[in-house]
C-alpha cells in the first residue's frame, strides 16, 4: 500500500498535468500480486511533442519546488511521443495521442483500477485523519524546575560545617585632636 507522502506527490503530479491541459488523465492503481514494480501509473497525453514536454517538466518543477523530490529516472523527453518519469511510487507516462492508441497500457493493465483525482484525494482525506485518530495526543507541558542556583563559596563552606577563615579586622584607632 502507497504511503500518505507518495499519494499526496501522485496528487500534486496530476495536478500539474491539468494545469497544463493534458488530456485524459488516469491514475491507475496496480494490482500489488502482480506488479511489484509501482503502485501507481499516471497516464495522460498532450495535444503535441511541445505540449507534452511541458507538461513534464511541470510535473518535475512542481515535485521539486513543493516536496524536493526529483525522478528516478526520465525517458523519452528528446522524442517526447512518450515520456516516463519514474518515481518508485508511481510513474508518469505522457504520450503523444497516437502513441497512447498504440501501446495501450490501460488494456495491458487490466487488473488495475481506475481511480479519479477525486477518489484519491478521498483516500488520501481518510487515512490522514486515521493516522492523526492513532497519534498520541499531546499533553500540556510539565511545569519546569527552577534552575538550580550556583553554589558560591559561602554557601560550600556553610554545607561542609567548616568556619571561614576571615582576615583579622584592624582596629582602628581614632586620634582625638586636643
Amino acid at each position: 500500500m502507497a504511503s500518505i507522502e507518495s499519494n499526496q506527490l501522485l496528487l500534486a503530479a496530476a495536478q500539474a498535468c491539468e494545469d497544463k491541459k493534458a488530456e485524459d488523465i488516469r491514475i491507475l492503481a496496480l494490482d500489488p500480486a502482480e506488479s511489484g514494480l509501482t503502485d501507481y501509473f499516471l497516464i495522460c497525453n498532450g495535444t503535441n511533442d511541445r505540449q507534452n514536454i511541458a507538461i513534464s517538466d511541470e510535473i518535475e518543477l512542481r515535485l521539486k519546488r513543493e516536496f524536493g523530490v526529483y525522478p528516478n529516472s526520465v525517458e523519452g523527453r528528446r522524442q517526447a511521443e512518450w515520456i516516463l518519469l519514474d518515481y518508485v511510487d508511481f510513474i508518469v507516462h505522457v504520450f503523444s495521442a497516437e502513441k497512447r492508441a498504440f501501446y495501450g497500457l490501460e488494456r495491458l493493465r487490466k487488473t488495475a483500477t481506475t481511480l479519479s483525482i477525486d477518489d484519491l484525494n478521498a483516500e488520501l482525506k481518510a487515512r490522514i485523519t486515521a493516522a492523526r485518530a492513532k497519534a498520541p495526543k499531546k499533553t500540556a507541558p510539565a511545569k519546569k524546575k527552577a534552575p538550580a542556583k550556583k553554589a558560591t563559596r559561602k554557601a560550600a563552606v556553610r554545607a561542609s560545617g567548616a568556619k571561614k577563615a576571615t582576615p583579622k579586622k584592624q582596629a582602628k584607632t581614632k586620634t582625638r585632636a586636643k
